[in-house]
């Protein structure tokens, strides 16, 4: 079981291929329109399952959960969680100071 609020990695499909439009390549048409997004897991859940994360930018996003604490694959290293709060913190405090 994955814990809310983990920084995960979620999957999906934005279209499938009959829904593609007739003018990308004909090998692009063949294949379906897929998304991988990160962001923290908004509720429990177990790999495979259909989640909702929110992203670093606020957003939420649907899909099925395919990894949790993911690793950046350009050989950043492993995850650094403080280093994914500062954006959302920073931008609370500056929020908090407007006010």
């Amino acid at each position: 079981m994955i814990k809310k609020d983990t920084w995960v990695r979620i999957h999906g499909i934005v279209l499938e291929p009959s829904e593609r439009s007739a003018n990308v390549p004909e090998d692009t048409s063949k294949v379906p329109l897929e998304f991988w997004t990160k962001g923290w897991l908004t509720e429990d859940a177990d790999i495979g399952q259909k989640v909702t994360v929110r992203t670093a930018c606020g957003r939420t996003q649907a899909g099925t959960l395919i990894e949790a604490e993911p690793m950046y694959e350009l050989n950043y290293g492993k995850l650094v969680p403080e280093l994914i709060e500062i954006g959302p913190k920073l931008r609370q405090l500056l929020e908090e100071d407007h006010e």
